[in-house]
């Protein structure tokens, strides 16, 4: 709505909604303040863009308007787009979406169309349609605060409001595809060195600054209309220069990008097409681009990660009201792990004392948190000044003293049932009654760990995954004693140590090792019927999109490791987890090819003269196997995509059905976020509804001859015939 303030008669205020204002800050200089009335940041959603267009036709019909500065009245100018409410767009039919999106750049064209100077005064986060709408002014100032970029390709998407457009006759088109393809995000800085924005000022200054810039160009003193018709007219470059620039860049963005990710390469062919174009003609080619993405599996997948991930940010949120405060952590046990643990909670600003028996583990577990520091600092990414403040928050100990007034203790010893037991019951009578107490276990029981406790409700699982400071799950395990004042706590700690925690209930494996192992069962019984496992690895890496294949994955896990938690599932689940003969893991066990741990399992393991890991399929591993497999033969891609993934979707939905995981989303952020599941596919439960559960339970239904752990659930053959879907249920 628009409102008339009268002072001395004069307008001082004339539009504002919940949104959006404008304001005459000077005779003929008018503020444009974007300032949600609701909510903690200004984003682009359906209201806003409404009262966007509102205000833009009241300046429209202002006869004094000279110039205009748009603001923010939040700690971040606009952070983009709001892609739960945007969502609804991308499902309607290309037509309509593409008839959306030319109204939104109608009206972001009139705001650049107007018949006066422009400037944007751009602080904190301005991402996406923020930074698209900055585009939209003659000139940009920005505070050291802000970071600006585009970050659609992320999402499978590219910019649609412009972006695509303007930033290249901006900045030029070999900075602007940097920008787009890898969806960075660039600090004030890093944006004045290209020309994204014309200065930057403390944040004190901002608005002030801005407006001196504008007044500068309504007196003429900078030629605005030059600014302004540089971003409209097609982009200066000859036919040679555009040809190598765009050639070399494809070849860079198909390396990065692969061929899942088709965002990255559609955005650079969209600038490609339109560098001859002037600025309408070339929106036609964005839009047409941004709609083809738009209807593609993969921006689903990536966009419910996004969705699914804030579902995962929300819960943390709810579980911190009901916390208790996590100001000193414990970790029992040293070494690798137990050093990466540390360094999360003292990188975060929670205090931890490492304790340990012995003082080579606290010296590794120490040299392990160290190691990361200075990884980080080589790269800039931390000072001095930080890496000391990490460290000064770690404290290594022989002895239980430092851990008695501690909030909360983490343990992490050897994955042994009664050394664990023994462990937990000593920290207890050792930490005060109030204290929280978690296992670091990948496969043991809560429950049954919990009986070794006086005070099972304050014991919960609290399963990292290595390497720690990487991974950014946590598995929160609830045990069938624990309180939910415990979980909400554990989880809040979690959150605060910068993991993204998924609440799972007590079983064999928990949820994400219950549904790995059935993968690693699938591969191992087509190790067993002839296939070669370096063939396999390349087909679930190349074609299904893996970060690593099965074979490899073991070698990293650990050959060990593996036939330890192989054997707590069989025994979990002996009616589709049980051997009925030895395979390709119990061989390479039994002779020690552990892995990477020893540098020899599926593959041999080396160091290149630059210092880094390689590996090579071992001969030795092959001679091995023939021991374990049937004679060598060849599967079709198809088959062995199948045969693996088949045991982990039907896991996954049994998992679903018995409570173990609450949701798809959480299921899908654990595979993702644990298990390196690949993004464009979006998890198990959106790699099943994008296929359709019944074409699923078909191609289940045509190996079942494998065994049961290719049958698929009751309820997943309900779903079948029902043709519903796992989302949007």
């Amino acid at each position: 709505m628009s409102i008339d303030v009268i002072d001395e008669g004069k307008i001082i205020m004339i539009y504002k909604s919940n949104t959006v204002s404008v304001n005459y800050i000077k005779e003929g200089i008018v503020e444009l303040k974007f300032d949600a009335k609701e909510g903690s940041v200004n984003k682009f959603d359906q209201q806003t863009l409404q009262s966007f267009q509102d205000a833009i036709e009241t300046l429209q019909g202002l006869a004094d308007l000279k110039g205009v500065v748009m603001t923010s009245g939040k700690s971040a100018f606009i952070v983009g787009a709001d892609i739960t409410e945007f969502i609804t767009h991308f499902d309607a039919p290309a037509e309509q979406l593409s008839d959306w999106l030319k109204s939104v750049n109608n009206t972001f064209n009139c705001f650049e169309d107007l018949n006066c100077p422009t400037i944007a005064a751009v602080n904190g986060f301005a991402l996406g349609g923020g930074f698209e709408a900055t585009l939209l002014a003659d000139y940009r100032i920005a505070d050291t605060t802000a970071v600006i970029g585009f970050p659609e390709t992320k999402l499978g998407i590219m910019p649609g409001w412009g972006g695509t457009v303007r930033l290249p006759r901006l900045i030029g088109c070999d900075n602007a595809l940097i920008w787009i393809t890898s969806a960075t995000n660039n600090k004030a800085d890093e944006a004045l060195k290209v020309g994204a924005i014309d200065a930057v000022v403390a944040p004190e200054k901002l608005r002030e600054s801005a407006i001196e810039i504008l007044e500068d160009a309504i007196a003429g003193k900078l030629d605005w209309q030059a600014h302004r018709a540089k971003k409209q007219a097609p982009i200066g470059v000859s036919q040679i220069e555009s040809m190598m620039s765009f050639s070399s860049a494809k070849d860079m963005v198909a390396a990065k990008a692969g061929k899942h990710y088709p965002a990255p390469m559609t955005a650079l062919t969209c600038i490609e097409e339109s560098v001859t174009l002037t600025r309408d003609k070339a929106l036609a080619i964005e839009t047409k681009g941004f709609v083809k993405l738009a209807k593609t599996d993969v921006a689903r997948a990536l966009v419910g990660i996004f969705l699914n991930y804030q579902k995962i940010k929300g819960n943390a949120k709810v579980a911190a009201k009901k916390a208790s405060n996590i100001d000193q952590a414990a970790v029992l046990g040293a070494g690798i792990m137990g050093g990466g643990i540390a360094y999360q909670s003292a990188s975060k600003d929670t205090p931890i004392v490492m304790k340990d028996i012995n003082q080579a583990a606290l010296d590794l577990g120490l040299n392990e948190a160290s190691a990361i520091l200075f990884k980080q600092l080589k790269r800039k990414r931390i000072d001095g000044i930080k890496m000391a403040k990490v460290l000064n928050n770690i404290t290594t100990t022989l002895t239980y003293e430092s851990v008695n007034n501690v909030d909360i203790v983490i343990e992490a010893v050897v994955e042994n049932p009664k050394v664990k037991s023994t462990v937990l019951a000593e920290v207890e009578s050792h930490v005060r009654e109030d204290a929280i107490i978690t296992s670091n276990t990948s496969t043991i029981s809560i429950n049954e760990l919990a009986k070794s406790l006086k005070r099972p409700e304050k014991f919960c699982g609290m399963h990292f995954f290595n390497p720690v400071h990487q991974m950014p799950l946590v598995e929160i395990i609830r045990g069938e004693k624990t309180s939910e004042e415990t979980i909400a706590t554990v989880v809040a700690y979690g959150a605060k140590m910068g993991k993204s925690p998924i609440v799972v209930n007590d079983c064999p494996g928990f949820f994400i090792n219950r549904v790995l192992f059935p993968y690693l069962g699938g591969f191992a019984k087509l190790i067993s019927d002839g296939a070669d496992f370096v063939k396999v690895d390349m087909v679930m890496e190349k074609e299904f999109g893996w970060p690593m294949g099965p074979a490899y994955l073991l070698d990293v896990i650990g050959m060990d490791t593996a036939h330890h938690a192989q054997a707590v599932l069989a025994k979990g689940f002996p009616d589709r987890m049980a051997k009925v003969q030895k395979d390709s893991i119990d061989a390479m066990f039994e002779v020690g090819r552990y892995g990477q741990k020893n540098d020899k399992g599926f593959y041999n393991y080396s160091v290149d003269k630059h210092g880094r890991a390689k590996k090579g399929a071992a001969p030795e591993a092959y001679e091995l196997l023939k021991t374990v497999s049937a004679e060598s033969q060849d599967f079709s891609h198809d088959e062995m995509i199948a045969r693996t993934m088949i045991p982990m979707v039907i896991e996954t939905v049994r998992c679903l059905e018995e409570n173990i995981i609450a949701t798809p989303e959480e299921a899908d952020m654990g595979l993702v976020f644990g298990l390196g599941f690949p993004r464009f596919r979006g998890g198990v439960f959106q790699y099943i509804d994008t296929m359709g559960v019944a074409a699923f339970v078909k191609l289940a239904d045509s190996f079942t001859h494998l065994g049961e752990m290719y049958k698929v659930t009751d309820g997943m053959r309900q779903k079948a015939t029902a043709g519903t879907t796992y989302y949007n249920m």
